[in-house]
């Protein structure tokens, strides 16, 4: 149940950030002997997985905290972010997958569920913020994208090593950070829909 709750955290937070998760499963597997990842994933650990991995998140980093910039980045990884949540919930998961070199061995293993699971789950998180960065960004001219996406950056981190150390907490952390994503989706169309409500009059 834990290994579950692990998977789909990890996947929450790659919808927030696709590169933050695939990144702290392949450095703690790499590195320390808190995540042992089945053996149809070890290339997360892989230098070479984890140096393009780190690059991505650079450029992913810098290109998110700019207006506009940051709403085609969204667009963009619509694919990126799901594909991401549904690794790192097969491998947080520990499942036993077979190497995903094979395609046609991996869906008739069945294993192709837990990446379907974990793309959905991160689809969530993903469409929360694509909907609600270009709103926050008229309302604020464009000065809330490097915090909005910042604190996104932060909360990727602390869910993909919670989900490691402490899942429960993790699950918990998830909860507050959907609840808070809705509610400024809510309060963000609430105020544009005032503000078009005065231009109208």
């Amino acid at each position: 149940m834990l290994e579950l709750i692990t998977g789909g955290v990890l996947a929450v937070s790659a919808g927030l950030n696709a590169y933050i998760p695939l990144l702290v499963l392949g450095l703690l597997s790499r590195f320390t002997d808190l995540v042992q990842l089945p053996s149809g994933w070890t290339w997360l650990e892989n230098e070479w997985t984890l140096g393009i991995v780190g690059v991505l998140l650079v450029i992913e980093i810098l290109v998110d905290k700019f207006p506009v910039l940051d709403t085609a980045n969204d667009v963009l990884h619509t694919v990126i972010r799901p594909a991401s949540g549904g690794l790192v919930f097969s491998a947080g998961a520990k499942a036993d997958t077979v190497a995903v070199t094979d395609p046609a061995q991996w869906v008739e293993s069945g294993q192709v569920w837990p990446f379907v699971l974990g793309v959905v789950i991160a689809l969530i998180p993903h469409l929360l913020k694509a909907i609600a960065r270009p709103v926050l960004n008229a309302l604020s001219a464009g000065l809330a994208a490097p915090v909005t996406s910042t604190l996104e950056d932060i909360g990727a981190v602390l869910l993909a090593v919670l989900a490691i150390l402490v899942p429960v907490l993790a699950l918990v952390c998830v909860v507050l950070i959907m609840w808070w994503l809705v509610r400024r989706l809510r309060r963000a169309l609430r105020e544009r829909a005032a503000r078009r409500a005065v231009a109208v009059a």
